[in-house]
């Protein structure tokens, strides 16, 4: 079964109702009609009622099944603002400026997520990662014990005994720039869990460098294997290892030469970037070449789900994304 589908499944036993905060975008109501279609989640769209259906009978998309809401009219409205309004007033925000915020589309689905009208919040069509992770931040917040929000992409590569047959996870490559050694750590830990939640995978988490076991000297080395050290005391149940290179993370017969002993060297199913810029240069090169599928970025770290979309997304990796978030709200 491909991962794709067997996401799909995992969503629709046990169904939950996702917020898309982009509900007048083209490519969200084609998604819309899909996912409600092959019952992958209840929908609640944003955005002014009118303008989706006239866009969706142009479209001729059947939106039925699928709620609305204008953040400008909505009767939540008052309660919204007074909610953000304790959240934020000692950060000088007041009533009034309260009142104003959220309107704005993305705000108000987060406020939907944060009151437990909706399960989570997917978002990022037309939106930067930014617009949708600053609200995330402020209403929301982080998971018990998470300290940083991060992304993974989950990569299903065609005709490869890599990873889990196939299967590995990748990240940050959509979120932290520079990731500390505490962050980095956390990174892992939060990838780890995604791996088992979505792809029920037991994780072999490497810890990526151009390093293998000391065979370098660098600062940048120095941050992997502290990294790995703090991820290993935090979690202990799991299997963290590092400083790894690529080749003795998921090549059995490098392992036995870098890193002999290792319960994750050679078998490898999640690779943790040491910072952004190799991890989004890392999938995107597995993506062309090996022409494996990439789902993601997959947001990790909120207490409640929200994630983001590339704004070059088709209609249908909203729909995947969807399904992501959905089993995500399952717990």
């Amino acid at each position: 079964m491909k991962l794709m589908e067997q996401i799909w499944n995992l969503a629709r036993s046990n169904k939950k109702k996702i917020v898309l905060a982009e509900g007048e975008e083209e490519r969200t109501l084609k998604a819309c009609e899909k996912i409600i279609s092959n019952k992958i989640a209840d929908i609640v769209l944003v955005g002014d009622e009118n303008i989706i259906r006239e866009k969706a009978s142009k479209l001729g998309v059947n939106l039925n099944g699928a709620e609305i809401e204008n953040p400008q009219t909505s009767a939540k409205l008052s309660t919204y603002a007074n909610e953000f309004y304790e959240l934020r007033k000692k950060k000088g925000i007041t009533p009034e400026k309260a009142d104003k915020i959220v309107r704005d589309p993305i705000y108000f689905a987060t406020m939907m997520v944060k009151l437990g009208d909706v399960d989570g919040l997917v978002s990022g069509a037309v939106h930067t990662t930014g617009d949708l992770l600053r609200p995330g931040l402020q209403i929301v917040k982080t998971a018990p014990g998470v300290s940083v929000v991060s992304s993974t992409f989950l990569m299903e590569v065609p005709n490869c005994d890599y990873g889990d047959k196939g299967v590995l996870l990748f990240a940050d490559c959509a979120v932290n720039p520079l990731p500390d050694e505490n962050q980095l750590a956390s990174i892992a830990i939060s990838t780890a869990e995604t791996a088992k939640k979505l792809c029920g995978i037991d994780p072999k988490v490497a810890m990526l460098s151009f390093s293998t076991k000391g065979s370098a000297k660098h600062d940048l080395v120095d941050k992997v294997v502290n990294a790995t050290k703090i991820a290993q005391k935090a979690r202990p149940d799991l299997k963290i290892d590092g400083e790894l290179q690529l080749d003795a993370s998921i090549v059995e017969s490098v392992a036995s030469l870098k890193a002999p002993g290792s319960d994750v060297a050679g078998k490898a199913n999640v690779l943790v970037f040491p910072d952004l810029q190799a991890g989004n240069i890392g999938y995107k090169l597995v993506q062309r070449f090996a022409k494996a599928q990439a789902i993601g970025p997959i947001s990790q770290g909120f207490a409640k789900p929200i994630n983001d979309l590339s704004r070059g997304c088709s209609f249908d990796d909203i729909v995947n994304v969807v399904a992501v978030t959905a089993v995500q709200a399952q717990g």
